[in-house]
């Protein structure tokens, strides 16, 4: 699969025999037998081209590692548990890959590390005197509830 995942494209018997020998003797029915099981067990899909078949990966090698990691987790009977020991075994290298991947899927909205609307949260007194968290507002940089014009301790709205 790595051949195959390594080109990207459908590749022929030969192509990757030709790539496999550079480094070791491999037989050429060797690398047919393999690509046909492939197919066989759904890895692989391949159409014919004269008397030989182009083979192509069904999923990329990012969708097998996830399923592969999303089976593993699956199997646990504590999922959180097992995820701060998977998180315990990574290097900052992997920490960081996993942390812009948690950006991506959730988006700059839900940033964990910055608060619901990435900005700082800020505590500031109401009106009653009361403490509550408020958030910036993302488009003008103002608290919620505070109109500019309205100067300092105003109520201009």
């Amino acid at each position: 699969m790595t051949r195959v995942w390594k080109w990207n494209r459908p590749v022929t018997v030969r192509e990757v025999l030709e790539d496999l020998q550079q480094e070791r003797s491999i037989a050429y029915t060797t690398v047919m037998t393999v690509l046909d099981n492939l197919h066989q067990k759904g890895w692989v899909r391949r159409e014919a081209e004269g008397r030989a078949y182009r083979y192509e990966a069904v999923s990329t090698r990012a969708a097998y590692a996830a399923a592969l990691m999303n089976d593993a987790w699956s199997q646990s009977d504590n999922p959180a548990a097992a995820l701060v020991a998977f998180f315990g075994m990574m290097s900052q290298e992997q920490r960081r890959a996993l942390r812009d991947a948690v950006h991506i899927v959730q988006g700059p909205e839900e940033d964990p590390e910055q608060g619901a609307h990435g900005g700082e949260t800020r505590v500031t007194p109401d009106a009653a005197d009361e403490k509550r968290v408020e958030k910036p507002d993302e488009a003008s940089g103002e608290k919620p509830g505070e109109n500019p014009d309205s100067g300092p301790g105003g109520t201009g709205r």
